[in-house]
């Protein structure tokens, strides 16, 4: 795939088309058409049967939400902080690799779009912009790095280090990938690393650099280990002054033994379906999580968020953020800075009103008595 098959065809939809826009599945099939087969594919895919994949968006409808009445909602406030970082409304945009393939400008389109609403975003290590320039990007708005651990251990802390240098305010360490997931759609389509492009904050010299190899396992299997213990997650920890969260957890236990490694907060995470397929789904992990932990760590949670109202869901069942990947690069293929910007405008909206027509002027009334598991 060259540089030019890796960028969509028809980018770019004018204003006027992006206000037509009501929802963020309305983004979905623009990007399936703007981007090539095999980019489109390698972003929507999941592993195995994608069972988990589907699950995640189901298990948040499946939350019922007892609303309350006769109370006034004519203010209302979203703003919200975790560890020490704002955010306009309680989402924050999940690490997703490779935007590039979306937009020429990928990671720094999307470090700007987020800053301008006020939504912090987690840069993948296998982004195709470098975190200095995603940084820069962003300006005064919150970027966190996303990490593998590396066999070379040396290899990683340097990347924990750099990332600090260049102005992240937390590092997100992936913990439920010892080995690649199998994604049989990149599988059939060869995927790697597009000619043109650059997984630019992992490039070292005589390690493979993903333009070769079919999937993941193959291009970049030298990014993770199998060895990995909770002993490397208190390395990690002890390397860096900013705060540690640890994504991937979908057990209470390992949420609590991620907090006494060090984490400073947990995202509940499958890694949007593409690891082990079978998983639960986010939605059904995260309240025992929270429970566990909620009093003593920050506690996040990713997978099939799609509306607003699943923002609130999230809210509820324990999470202080939820976090976004493929609607982010919908909007990215859509139009670059600017669909990216409407994909949060539209959550943004959203979740106000969802706030409004629960009966929650601020976030402390978002509380578990809201929702119940519903057939």
């Amino acid at each position: 795939m060259t540089l030019a098959r890796a960028v969509p065809r028809a980018h770019e939809k004018d204003d006027a088309t992006l206000a037509s826009l009501l929802s963020v599945a309305d983004f979905e099939p623009i990007a399936a058409t703007a981007l090539p087969p095999s980019a489109w594919d390698y972003f929507r895919s999941g592993a195995g049967d994608e069972r988990t994949l589907r699950r995640n968006e189901e298990a948040w409808r499946e939350w019922r939400i007892f609303h309350r009445v006769l109370v006034d909602v004519s203010k209302r406030s979203t703003v919200c902080r975790a560890l020490g970082i704002p955010s306009a409304f309680p989402l924050w945009i999940a690490p997703t690799a490779m935007q590039c393939m979306c937009c020429p400008e990928g990671e720094c389109d999307t470090a700007r779009a987020a800053a301008s609403v006020g939504a912090p975003m987690v840069l993948s290590s296998l982004s195709t912009r470098s975190v200095e320039d995603v940084c820069a990007a962003a300006g005064t708005g919150a970027v966190l790095m996303q990490i593998y651990i590396a066999a070379d251990r040396g290899f990683t802390r340097e990347l924990v280090q750099r990332a600090e240098r260049a102005g992240c305010r937390g590092i997100v360490v992936t913990v439920d990938t010892p080995v690649w997931g199998v994604r049989e759609r990149d599988l059939r389509n060869s995927f790697r690393v597009p000619d043109g492009l650059r997984i630019e904050n992992l490039e070292r010299a005589g390690m493979p650099s993903g333009h070769s190899g079919r999937g993941m396992g193959e291009c970049l299997g030298w990014t993770i280990d199998a060895s990995l213990s909770w002993r490397d997650l208190e390395a990690l920890c002890s390397w860096t002054s900013l705060p540690v969260i640890v994504k991937g957890v979908c057990r209470a236990d390992d949420a609590q033994l991620a907090v006494q490694s060090g984490a400073e907060g947990v995202i509940v995470s499958n890694h949007g379906g593409r690891q082990l397929d079978g998983a639960p789904a986010t939605a059904e992990s995260l309240p025992e999580i929270a429970d566990r932990i909620g009093d003593c760590a920050a506690v996040f949670v990713d997978g099939g968020i799609r509306r607003g109202v699943d923002l609130l869901r999230a809210r509820a069942l324990g999470a202080s953020i939820g976090l976004i990947g493929r609607p982010i690069l919908w909007g990215l293929a859509a139009a670059g800075e600017r669909g990216v910007r409407r994909v949060l405008e539209i959550l943004r909206h959203e979740f106000d009103l969802a706030m409004a027509l629960a009966g929650c002027p601020a976030l402390e009334s978002i509380t578990r008595d809201l929702v119940r598991r519903g057939p």
